[in-house]
């Protein structure tokens, strides 16, 4: 989420201008961007990351709930409560374009509203049921992809000439510029699955050396498998192709490994703060910023930014200037943080 705020502050394009095409550093900006279509970049990850995540948070949250003695039926329905606000939210972020309002569910909040429901249904599930389920959509997302036969959306892996965008034209909410589609939520399903997966063997009694050789395992696993399969299918994340789910689960499951280890392992802990206080109003500074909280932080910070670094030339100056607005984002959470203001639903 800090990373997504940076976009927001808009500082990723500004070190893009900063360090153009031609200039060695060129290759640390693009990494901020999602790959044109096939390929893949570290900002591809972000999303499955995020989804991945809220999977390994869902036992904690569910586990402290029954103890305090929540009636399972009132569980389900803070569930369906929940799903029914990130699908509104997620819509609502992306309803109105030039002169018309559209239903476009590409959005990680309204395709999150649906993995976080089904890796609820399925999370008391045998391991097994989980993970043949999580490959079951997979496969599906193949099929339906490879084998779809309206003409001029039978090519699987062509931007806007797929099932994906063949489905989301049904009831207009094609983005066609961006050649995203709803339907990735099916596969990205997988990747709060395997969240629950995660967060049920943290909360066990196994050792934790043992947890972490186990996420650590089943990572490199899913990366083998994912570049294996990418050999047949390409790594798409705009259509979340069977190839791009299992190696961004890999990943996400490496990088859970990595940080389990860090943390809890070996015991370093000062710098999580700053992670910290960001990932418990995740929702808020999301929303914060997709309705206009970088314009208005920029309006604030540009004039005294400017007088002081305007020396430094004006591509240098607005990388800084736009710095300052991503650490005011994180600042606004640490603020709610030391208050105890915590945006929930």
């Amino acid at each position: 989420m800090l990373l997504l705020v940076g976009e927001f502050s808009g500082f990723w394009g500004s070190m893009a201008v900063l360090f153009p095409l031609g200039h060695p550093l060129h290759f640390l900006p693009m990494q901020f961007h999602h790959a044109r279509w096939a390929g893949l970049h570290f900002w591809d990850l972000v999303q499955p990351f995020f989804m991945f995540i809220v999977g390994v948070a869902m036992p904690f949250s569910f586990a402290r709930r029954r103890a305090a003695g929540v009636d399972p039926k009132d569980i389900f329905r803070h569930v369906l409560k929940r799903s029914f606000l990130l699908l509104l939210f997620g819509w609502a972020l992306y309803c109105i374009v030039p002169g018309k309002i559209v239903f476009r569910f590409q959005n990680v909040l309204a395709q999150l509203s649906f993995t976080y429901f089904v890796a609820y249904l399925l999370m008391e599930k045998k391991v097994s049921t989980q993970v043949l389920f999580s490959l079951g959509l997979l496969a599906l997302t193949e099929i339906l992809y490879r084998t779809f036969p309206v003409k001029g959306f039978d090519h699987p892996f062509s931007p806007n000439h797929n099932f994906g965008t063949w489905l989301d034209l049904q009831y207009g909410g094609a983005d066609l510029a961006g050649h995203w589609v709803s339907f990735n939520a099916v596969p990205t399903a997988a990747h709060t699955i395997w969240g629950v997966l995660a967060g049920k063997l943290l909360l066990s009694d196994r050792e934790g050396k043992k947890k972490a050789a186990i996420l650590l395992g089943f990572g490199l696993a899913a990366l083998a498998a994912g570049y294996a399969l990418a050999l047949w299918t390409p790594i798409i994340k705009r259509i979340a192709t069977s190839s791009f789910v299992l190696v961004s689960g890999g990943w996400a499951l490496l990088a859970m490994a990595f940080l389990y280890w860090l943390v809890e392992i070996v015991r370093s802990r000062g710098w999580t703060l700053v992670f910290a206080v960001v990932g418990m109003n995740p929702l808020f500074i999301y929303l914060f910023a997709h309705v206009g909280g970088g314009p208005f932080l920029r309006k604030i910070v540009f004039p005294f930014a400017m007088a002081l670094f305007g020396w430094l030339g004006k591509d240098a100056s607005m990388t800084v200037v736009n710095g300052i607005v991503w650490f005011l984002f994180w600042y606004i959470t640490y603020w709610m943080y030391k208050r105890k203001v915590f945006i929930r639903i």
